[in-house]
């Protein structure tokens, strides 16, 4: 049953109802997405970010940034943030006061991007680490401008993993030094933690591979991790169980997604932020028999969808009690003033997906130049 627009004043679109998101006060329900954006030179967050974060800042909204590196490890794509040094930390600091200085809250997603990269991106053009040694086929970008080779990955040994987990720690800390209000653990899109997490990638025979249990811990050790560091109100996650993003599918997306949620209330973090599964690849909305309402039911801390959603399937989520939050990704790179406009129910900018990430001469083009309805 879809929302119904009414047109008595006093009835509230249940996308602007307030929310009490752990110790936040939010005053609406419309999420700005982590948005990979490759304009960070060098890994280091630039001044255009400042103007880019600002412009898609509302009184008492809720932005993560985008997918940013916990190590010199992590990297996987040109000119994507990390927040692993301290030039990276102080080059973070004027974006987070001048979305702070606005009214927002934000937080950074924490992103290890595993065998998902190359090893020109990697410290002293070394392999990548992995949950495996199972090479990745190249990949073409969403925007069609690039094709991504993957260098085979090295996998991880036994006694290595706990330096990844310390590595998200470490971060977490940088990012609440910077300012920011908490932190996105990336567990989602065929990264890092879902190469462990999966079953079509995780060969391992030691106690991170094989049982459903096992397949989860690292990812669960990196929660207890952050947790411990900044505190379980501050850690937030994301997780696409259902979804095949770079060869990351499992046999039993349900009994993955409902095993993390039910165990991540115990550590009690303050969201969780899921994918549909109708989003299976960068971009391909499909149809699927699947849900997400058993994890959403199964969750105690507030629960964030995110994939193909508009204006109307935001209203039918919040008012059907299937999220608490939603989260948009392209309408946002294209309507910085998107919450504005889904609160009025005007029209929307058309996103130019040729410019998502740097293919023209100035890097700055389709990045905050999209125009603002007023």
């Amino acid at each position: 049953m879809s929302y119904i627009p009414n047109s008595d004043p006093d009835v509230v679109n249940p996308l602007f109802s307030p929310y009490k998101m752990g110790n936040f006060n939010l005053s609406h329900r419309v999420v700005l997405a982590p948005l990979t954006r490759q304009r960070s030179f060098k890994n280091v967050p630039q001044q255009h970010a400042v103007l880019y974060y600002t412009q898609r800042t509302s009184e008492g909204g809720l932005l993560i940034a985008e997918a940013t590196g916990i190590s010199d490890t992590a990297q996987g794509y040109p000119d994507t943030p990390g927040i692993w040094n301290k030039e990276q930390v102080e080059a973070w600091k004027p974006i987070i006061d001048s979305v702070h200085a606005n009214g927002g809250v934000f937080f950074c997603q924490l992103w290890h991007t595993g065998r998902v990269s190359n090893s020109s991106y990697q410290p002293n053009g070394q392999a990548p680490i992995s949950s495996t040694d199972k090479p990745l086929r190249p990949l073409g970008s969403s925007n069609n401008t690039n094709v991504y080779e993957f260098t085979p990955p090295r996998r991880l040994r036994t006694d290595e993993i706990p330096h990844i987990v310390n590595d998200f720690r470490l971060a977490a800390r940088n990012a609440i030094q910077a300012g920011f209000d908490g932190v996105e653990i990336h567990g989602a899109h065929g990264y890092l933690l879902e190469q462990f997490m999966k079953d079509s990638i995780n060969d391992r025979t030691d106690e991170y591979g094989g049982s459903l249990e096992n397949r989860c811990r690292f990812t669960l050790e990196v929660v207890e991790a952050v947790v411990n560091e900044i505190g379980a109100e501050r850690v937030g996650i994301r997780l696409s169980p259902f979804a095949n993003y770079a060869e990351s599918g499992d046999s039993n997306p349900k009994e993955l997604g409902l095993y993390l949620v039910k165990t991540l209330n115990k550590y009690g973090i303050v969201y969780c932020h899921m994918v549909e599964p109708r989003m299976i690849s960068v971009g391909e909305k499909v149809e699927s028999p699947e849900s997400l309402v058993p994890m959403r039911k199964a969750f105690n801390g507030t629960f964030i969808v995110a994939g193909g959603y508009d204006r109307q399937d935001g209203m039918d989520a919040v008012a059907e009690d299937r999220a608490d939050l939603v989260a948009y990704g392209r309408m946002f790179i294209s309507n910085p003033d998107l919450p504005k406009r889904f609160e009025l129910d005007a029209p929307l900018n058309k996103y130019n997906r040729q410019t998502f990430y740097p293919s023209h001469p100035d890097p700055l083009v389709g990045y905050n130049d999209y125009p603002f309805l007023y």
